[in-house]
């Protein structure tokens, strides 16, 4: 079975343990800590981490972030390598594998593209394959709050329609990179996009792209 949700995983401890926990990411408004322990929240507290998306949880979430981060960083570093418990659903690796594979990539390109020095990571084929699957699979969802018709295009030419409708934008790059761009990274995504100059504005200003 394939491992790439391990794999980042533990590239995420690392890149979060080298950084320290104060040092910026592309999540706004989030240090290091932040996502640390949203990370952790995330895997250990699933009651907690319905709040993401249900807003009668988002207080109950707020409270156990703060425990959270009020843990010795090194021991929420601790925890992320270790992975979630065994009464976790993330603890099966099907369920990790493909649940968490983007989860744990874009978080990780959160703390390395923050950097004023970073630089491209070399992904091999079968990723890029596991993240466009992953992406196909769930483009229309996350294209449901765009401007304009969204159009996801690899560079040899697979695509994914993530909204239907006119004018439509057309985003182009490796799908690592259009992953980052479809949840929310736009910015820094290394991507093209063609279609109306009014358009593309619009889709780059938009907030609700992405989770």
């Amino acid at each position: 079975m394939s491992t790439h949700a391990k794999r980042e995983r533990l590239l995420l401890a690392d890149l979060l343990e080298t950084a320290g926990p104060e040092a910026p990411t592309l999540c706004e408004g989030w240090t290091t800590r932040d996502l640390a322990a949203h990370v952790v929240v995330r895997e250990r507290r699933p009651d907690a981490a319905g709040g993401i998306l249900v807003k009668q949880l988002a207080s109950r979430l707020e409270r156990v972030t703060a425990e959270f981060l009020a843990k010795p960083y090194d021991e929420l570093i601790g925890l992320i390598r270790t992975g979630p418990p065994r009464f976790s659903p993330f603890s099966l690796k099907q369920v990790d594998e493909m649940s968490n594979v983007i989860e744990f990539y874009v978080h990780a390109e959160d703390v390395r593209r923050a950097q004023p020095d970073w630089t491209p990571r070399e992904l091999d084929p079968v990723f890029q394959d596991a993240l466009w699957s992953r992406l196909e699979r769930s483009a229309r969802l996350m294209g449901r709050g765009v401007p304009t018709g969204l159009v996801l295009r690899r560079p040899d030419g697979q695509t994914a329609v993530a909204r239907r409708g006119a004018p439509v934008v057309t985003v182009t790059g490796e799908p690592s990179e259009l992953v980052l761009f479809a949840y929310g990274r736009q910015g820094a995504a290394k991507v093209e996009l063609e279609g109306d100059e009014n358009a593309i504005a619009q889709l780059r200003a938009t907030k609700q792209l992405g989770i």
